[in-house]
């Protein structure tokens, strides 16, 4: 069996023709939708992170702001500054780009953004709603996965559903939203009692756990559908002619490049998995995605407006 690719790459152009379509409904109202980006200090990754967002919003003709305040910055300055776009009308959606420093109560920064402006989904009141079941604004990894699960024709309602974590921003907001699905779901974590065997009792599987290669083929159930949340940097040849053995491409492009990266699950549970998305390509492009759908979607909620055109529930 080799299991069928959930490419990533793909269902974002779908969501992105959509997104265009609302897009161009609210112009017509007169209004542009707006992501407002705060960036703090030098963060390499944090830079790469927060230029493809832009980039995605030039793509989909959005308005967007970048600040950045230096490493050196306050939690009260930061606070000035979420409270000064909370006000701003012509900004619909705020995210902070994580880490902040060391001496910023990151929570306190977190939760001083409106709920209403929360396109990361990550408020308490927006975490709330998802608990609830009412619509809002959900964190956008989890929210991704569903659009992969659902447009890939992964039957759900009565499904055996693991996640791997139990972080706020992907594994409790995952877990429920596959129960609102009628999913039935068990949340998996660093004390978990034979995990490989809870693994093996699941339809679908969805990794996200921080750790390289975890989820080996054997813990897979013949035909199951696993996300793969990780990205992990691979620099160990070692480790990269282990895990990469049976991808002799993969292995070309470590050896030419020096480092490649890897998901929580081995890549070789696609010889066992029904579909598997694959890492890079798989859930990363649909974090911006619905980052995007999020920003659309606080500016219609803000309004009123309700799209012409259908969503995906």
């Amino acid at each position: 069996m080799t299991a069928r690719i959930l490419n990533g790459n793909q269902i974002r152009d779908q969501i992105y023709s959509e997104l265009q379509q609302q897009i161009e409904e609210l112009r017509g109202m007169g209004a542009r939708p707006g992501l407002a980006t705060v960036l703090v200090g030098d963060n390499p990754a944090s830079k790469i992170y927060v230029s493809s967002k832009i980039a995605a919003c030039e793509q989909l003709g959005l308005q967007s702001w970048r600040f950045t305040p230096p490493d050196t910055v306050t939690t009260r300055e930061l606070l000035a500054l979420i409270d000064d776009l909370n006000v701003r009308d012509d900004v619909d959606g705020i995210l902070v780009q994580l880490p902040l420093p060391p001496q910023v109560d990151t929570k306190k920064v977190l939760e001083a953004v409106d709920p209403a402006k929360d396109v990361d989904g990550f408020h308490p009141s927006s975490l709330g709603r998802l608990v609830s079941g009412r619509p809002g604004l959900v964190a956008c990894t989890p929210a991704g996965v569903m659009e992969i699960l659902r447009r890939s024709g992964t039957a759900l309602e009565g499904a055996n559903a693991a996640v791997l974590g139990r972080s706020d921003i992907v594994g409790k907001p995952m877990a429920l939203l596959l129960m609102h699905a009628n999913a039935t779901v068990t949340i998996c974590h660093s004390k978990t009692r034979d995990l490989p065997e809870v693994v093996r009792r699941s339809d679908i599987v969805i990794a996200a756990m921080g750790r390289a290669a975890m989820v080996l083929p054997d813990w897979i159930k013949p035909g199951a559908t696993v996300i793969d949340v990780g990205t992990n940097k691979v620099t160990d040849p070692a480790q990269a002619e282990r895990w990469f053995a049976n991808f002799p491409s993969r292995l070309e492009s470590f050896r030419a490049k020096g480092s490649t990266l890897v998901g929580d699950v081995h890549p070789d549970a696609a010889s066992v998995a029904g579909a598997i998305t694959p890492v890079p390509g798989g859930v990363g492009p649909l974090t911006i995605a619905m980052l995007m759908s999020n920003t659309v979607k606080a500016a219609r909620l803000r309004r009123d407006v309700q799209p012409a055109t259908v969503e995906k529930a």
